[in-house]
């Protein structure tokens, strides 16, 4: 009786996400941001290894590494979760529509900038804090400072993508007509002075806003309509794919679209021209799939999935690596355990890996639940009324609802 009641009150909060969601939003659009949200998570909780060593210090020291160093041959994988590309695609469509609608409405820019950075950053503020304690309690304690700068890094190595959409965020009234071969013509000629007439390296870097900001562009011209016919999705798919395999066969670019470490040349830090075209690729399939996904998003079940990644994406987004270490540093106290402290150099290792991803994602769970109200606010008693806000049309009120924001 009990699982019965259970089931139901599940089944009756999925209907009630289904029917709250208002009818004009495209719920295409947060099952993408989703996608890349998810993507990103699993790929680094794929490929990513914190290998436990002894060496000189009392305690195990931490380093990590990667199979894809030890297996090369295992590059595919990156190309199923590397999704930043989409996640700028979504962020652009959104940014653009969202400002426009603003301007529309009276609503100024500091008003509407505020608004769109606020819960990209305030889930940041508890990161912070917890690794500071974390760091300092470790280094207080004798921890090895390697091992202390590894997890610091991997927990904080979130932080460059947020930095970034920050920027592009705020210059959206600049950007909004941008057309993205300016920004994919810099990559290529940054590439081009690196890697052929041999410009220092740090010229690379300029990648870093400009190759993110070719899928961003590409958000902002799928609001003004560019992108709606499905030849733009194809060529966009064929184009990128047929560019990226040229890059990787004939042009010396990494078949990995994520860091390796010990490679000479990253894919991903700074971006490279193969990432971008790659990421033009999974643009143009996302574009392609966005009438499947609006279809598959009027089941009750896939929504309610993926509107609870949404409502908690940046939350996800900034403990998922946190989740890995503490499950990986918990397990030590079992001594060395194969898929989590073991060199990832064979398929014994991935095997063992993916029955970790389950832990991972309890872990997770964990510092959703804890540090959740970061990001959603806090949540509402059920004695209290929620707010609710009527939306005007033409000046004309229409029935009070309450209004969800992409």
């Amino acid at each position: 009786m009990t699982d019965r009641n259970a089931l139901a009150r599940i089944r009756t909060a999925v209907h009630q996400v289904h029917a709250r969601t208002p009818a004009h939003r495209d719920r295409a659009v947060d099952a993408l941001r989703a996608f890349a949200v998810l993507g990103v998570v699993l790929g680094h909780w794929l490929v990513t290894a914190l290998v436990a060593g002894t060496g000189d210090h009392p305690r195990p020291i931490l380093r990590t590494a990667s199979p894809l160093h030890y297996m090369p041959w295992l590059a595919p994988i990156s190309w199923a979760f590397q999704t930043l590309a989409v996640f700028f695609l979504v962020g652009g469509h959104v940014a653009t529509r969202s400002h426009a609608s603003a301007r529309a409405r009276g609503t100024t820019y500091p008003q509407w900038l505020r608004a769109r950075l606020s819960r990209l950053f305030k889930p940041v503020a508890a990161v912070l804090a917890v690794w500071t304690v974390i760091a300092t309690a470790l280094l207080l304690t004798g921890a090895d400072y390697g091992t202390v700068r590894t997890l610091v890094k991997l927990a904080l190595s979130p932080l460059w993508f947020l930095l970034v959409f920050a920027v592009l965020t705020a210059a959206t009234p600049l950007l909004a007509r941008l057309n993205p071969l300016w920004p994919l013509a810099v990559v290529l000629h940054v590439d081009l002075l690196r890697f052929g007439l041999g410009a220092p390296s740090w010229l690379g870097w300029l990648n870093l806003p400009a190759g993110w900001l070719v899928p961003y562009t590409l958000g902002a011209a799928w609001t003004r309509g560019e992108l709606d016919r499905r030849r733009a999705g194809w060529i966009l798919l064929a184009g990128g794919a047929a560019a990226t395999a040229a890059l990787v066969a004939w042009a010396g670019y990494p078949a990995s679209m994520v860091g390796v470490p010990g490679a000479a040349i990253s894919n991903l830090d700074p971006p490279t021209l193969a990432v971008v075209t790659f990421g033009l690729a999974q643009c143009g399939l996302a574009l392609l799939l966005r009438d499947r996904l609006r279809c598959a998003m009027r089941r009750p079940l896939a929504w309610a999935a993926v509107a609870l990644v949404n409502l908690s994406a940046m939350t996800i987004f900034l403990w998922h690596q946190t989740a890995l270490m503490a499950t990986t540093a918990t397990g030590l106290l079992a001594g060395r355990l194969p898929g989590l402290h073991m060199p990832p150099d064979g398929l014994g290792w991935v095997a063992a890996r993916l029955a970790w991803l389950p832990v991972f994602a309890l872990a997770l769970t964990v510092c959703l639940l804890a540090f959740r109200a970061y990001e959603q606010g806090p949540r509402r008693t059920k004695n209290r009324p929620s707010r609710v806000i009527r939306v005007h049309r033409g000046g004309r009120p229409t029935t009070p609802r309450t209004v969800h924001h992409a």
